[in-house]
């Protein structure tokens, strides 16, 4: 290829994960010919990026698209991350997806003089009319700055963790007390380690009340549908896990196997960590949560005259751990015997392949249900995205079809417009017509 003759396609979409997976089935849908593009492998972040023994966190009938059910897996388990990456290989398989692996992008920006978009690529540059960042938020790990490198202790974020054998001998703090966080910290409790949890604001839903998982409760009390975090809760974690067969979380029970609750990690110096004093109130801000869902599950029931059992012991609450009622708010590291710290602290956004002014002052994207505010791009993987199920599986897909929608929009304006692009039909990439898709199931 010359470089006159650059490729073409009408949408190129970066990433092959769960979000680069569900957009390609709907362009496919519509006959919009794309391209995907993967650095790695498809579905690589639930390959080389999790835990050993790391499961979905919602059962199998429920956190999948609706085009494939999982085989192999019973409907109400919990798909190891194995078999979840499996899976978006085999949908990719079954719809004959354009993804090409094994491709970085390394710049997006706008072409000059022309409609649409340049994509430098290690495998040459692209033109498109739209692109779509598939990437995520979950790109670089977050860890706080305030324990140096040089403090004396192995420090390492919960992507790069895989099972208690890599950590050294010795105690581990874990910084976060989201789904990976508690986890984690079981896992490791379990394997004989001394471990302490640091605490932070959460919500604590159960993960089956009354015959129901909790993603059925979150869907028949509409609660996947919120549109925004409540103020004040942008940042909250969800502690819920999939683990063991799957489980209420409760930092009481944790802290009766042995795990050390604290607050919220907030400043380090001279070899001592100091927690806030807020275990108590994140706690019961948990709980809170919790029984308010009680509540709701309960009036639901009798409103629609459901024969589910009834389940008293789930309101009984153990006592106040010790480690709660006087907390820890000073720990020197050493005395302790903590040499590691798993951070679960989450991940910063990395766009900065795409060079356009779509971004705000901190690198996050300016958009409005993945539309950016630059005309052509888009963006699909954000949590919050358009609703709160869109950090899962199947919340993906539906903003996936969102965004392609709005992509045939727009190349209804184009096409009255007369703006035939590119010039050249014939430099297109001919993809095969999907294959016919049935939701029934």
């Amino acid at each position: 290829m010359t470089s006159q003759q650059i490729e073409a396609t009408e949408v190129l979409v970066v990433g092959a994960g769960q979000a680069g997976v569900a957009m390609s089935e709907h362009l496919s849908q519509r006959g919009i010919a794309h391209i995907v593009l993967e650095r790695r492998r498809i579905a690589e972040r639930w390959r080389s990026e999790r835990w050993d023994s790391l499961v979905a966190n919602g059962p199998a009938w429920h956190d999948r698209f609706p085009g494939l059910e999982f085989t192999g897996v019973d409907p109400d388990a919990f798909a190891p991350k194995e078999r979840v990456a499996a899976y978006f290989e085999e949908y990719a398989e079954r719809f004959e997806l354009p993804i090409r692996t094994g491709v970085n992008v390394t710049s997006v920006r706008k072409a000059s003089g022309a409609p649409g978009f340049i994509a430098e690529t290690s495998a040459g540059p692209i033109r498109a009319r739209y692109v779509v960042a598939a990437t995520g938020a979950f790109q670089n790990p977050s860890i706080p700055p305030f324990v140096p490198s040089d403090a004396g202790v192995h420090q390492i974020h919960s992507s790069g963790y895989r099972n208690p054998e890599q950590l050294p001998d010795g105690g581990v703090l874990v910084v976060g007390a989201g789904s990976s966080g508690v986890q984690i910290a079981d896992e490791l409790r379990r394997s004989g380690r001394d471990v302490v949890l640091a605490v932070g604001p959460h919500d604590r839903p159960p993960q089956r009340y009354r015959g129901r998982n909790f993603v059925w409760w979150l869907g028949v009390l509409g609660k996947w549908e919120a549109s925004a975090p409540p103020q004040g809760a942008e940042h909250v974690t969800i502690a819920v896990s999939g683990a063991n067969g799957g489980r209420t979380i409760d930092f009481r029970e944790l802290a009766d196997s042995g795990i050390t609750l604290v607050g919220r990690a907030n400043a380090f110096s001279d070899g001592v960590l100091r927690f806030g004093t807020d275990l108590a109130a994140n706690i019961a801000r948990g709980d809170d949560n919790y029984l308010s869902l009680l509540d709701e599950a309960d009036a639901y029931i009798e409103r629609n005259g459901l024969d589910l059992p009834e389940e008293p012991e789930a309101r009984a609450f153990g006592p106040t751990p010790e480690c709660v009622a006087n907390p820890i708010l000073e720990l020197d590291l050493a005395a302790a015997g903590i040499t590691s710290i798993v951070w679960a602290t989450g991940f910063t956004v990395d766009y900065s392949w795409l060079e356009v002014d779509a971004f705000d002052e901190r690198g996050r994207p300016v958009q409005q249900r993945g539309v950016s505010v630059e005309p052509g791009v888009y963006f699909l993987g954000i949590p919050w995205q358009s609703r709160r199920g869109s950090s899962f599986i199947w919340g993906v897909w539906h903003d996936a079809k969102y965004l392609a929608d709005q992509i045939e929009i727009q190349r209804g304006y184009v096409a009255y417009e007369g703006d035939a692009y590119p010039a050249d039909a014939d430099s297109l990439p001919a993809h095969p017509a999907p294959p016919e898709i049935s939701y029934a199931g």
